[in-house]
């Protein structure tokens, strides 16, 4: 047996305000798995995203190799998380390494516009290593991601979204 994932979320954020409270009353998740190698290393960044945790939950943020290991691990066989991590990128790493997400998919929030990115919707952008990280996601892992920032929001398949972009 493994740890029992309520939700696994990609966001440019990690734990916005819509995860630490919509996000945690629709799934009741015991714990929240932030998973990022940078946020890890960056001990201002891991102290704000923590505080951003409701009540009751306990938060920590991993590297991508750590989560892998108490994936694993019988220990953590109870836990029932929110997994969230920055990017696809760290998300199809975490896939590769062995995290079953075909039961419950993806969910991707919102992907903050940087240079070089194209907009898939008014609150999802991506970039090339981005979108191929999706498209493994969804072709070669044929995990269901969907775009939804808010639970009340009806989910979208990301690949139509995928097929239209220019790069």
């Amino acid at each position: 047996m493994t740890m029992d994932i309520q939700l696994a979320r990609i966001g440019s954020r990690l734990l916005p305000s819509q995860v630490a409270s919509e996000w945690v009353k629709q799934t009741l998740p015991n714990r929240i798995l932030m998973v990022s190698n940078r946020v890890a290393q960056d001990p201002l960044r891991q102290t704000l995203v923590l505080q951003s945790a409701p009540r009751g939950i306990e938060a920590n943020v991993l590297t991508i190799k750590k989560m892998l290991a108490i994936y694993q691990d019988p220990e953590f066989d109870a836990y029932q998380p929110l997994l969230l991590t920055e990017n696809a990128k760290d998300m199809a790493k975490l896939v590769k390494g062995g995290i079953d997400l075909q039961k419950i998919g993806i969910n991707l929030g919102i992907l903050v516009f940087q240079d070089g990115m194209e907009m898939l919707t008014d609150g999802v952008a991506v970039n090339q290593s981005e979108a191929k990280a999706l498209s493994y996601l969804t072709d070669v892992a044929h995990l269901k991601v969907v775009i939804q920032e808010k639970p009340t929001d009806k989910p979208e398949d990301i690949k139509p979204f995928l097929d239209q972009l220019t790069f």
